[in-house]
């Protein structure tokens, strides 16, 4: 016969004296306390490459936006920039996670395609250039996917706001896949 496991029970908050004890520890390091069991310079490496993967993105969207031309040009365009205002909007995030674990975010042009997951590629037509995002936010979803898995329970604050990013990002690719197909039919139309 089968017998589950039986769970060794413990309390919530064992001792609220010495958690207000700790939480007065070591007050400079602020979010991260002794229950913080990543690495903390490995996230904040990772975060720094989060950050300038989404700057590549919001310039990449950025110059596809005014790059956009043809007869499907101003729906195209509108998309471009609504994504590259939510990549700054993962931007922002990742510099602010990145202070609060008491790194500085990496802003630097200097290297920025190099700490980049995706590529900066601009694409000659309307139709490279939803390919090229396309590719993009397929290479974000799977980097994001592998820091998800890193972090598991060292850092769910972190872990957390990656997937929310990650969340809009396959969103983004699924946008750029009706793109691609609705923009492939309409060249096939006129051929």
């Amino acid at each position: 016969m089968n017998q589950t496991p039986v769970k060794e029970e413990r309390p919530f908050i064992s001792d609220v004296k010495e958690l207000r004890r700790r939480a007065r520890q070591h007050m400079e390091q602020g979010a991260v306390t002794s229950a913080y069991t990543a690495d903390v310079k490995t996230v904040i490496r990772i975060l720094n490459e989060v950050l300038a993967t989404e700057i590549v993105c919001v310039l990449r969207y950025k110059r596809h936006y005014y790059m956009a031309t043809g007869i499907h040009a101003q729906a195209v365009a509108d998309e471009f920039l609504e994504h590259a205002q939510e990549e700054q909007e993962h931007a922002d995030l990742a510099a602010e996670r990145i202070t609060q674990l008491g790194g500085e975010p990496n802003f630097s042009p200097e290297g920025l395609a190099t700490r980049s997951h995706s590529q900066y590629i601009e694409g000659t037509s309307l139709l490279d250039m939803v390919r090229e995002d396309l590719v993009a936010e397929r290479i974000a979803v799977e980097s994001y996917n592998e820091i998800i898995r890193y972090l598991g329970n060292d850092d769910p604050t972190t872990r957390r706001m990656i997937e929310k990013i990650m969340a809009k990002e396959e969103e983004h690719a699924d946008d750029m896949k009706k793109l691609l197909e609705t923009l492939s039919e309409s060249e096939r139309k006129a051929d």
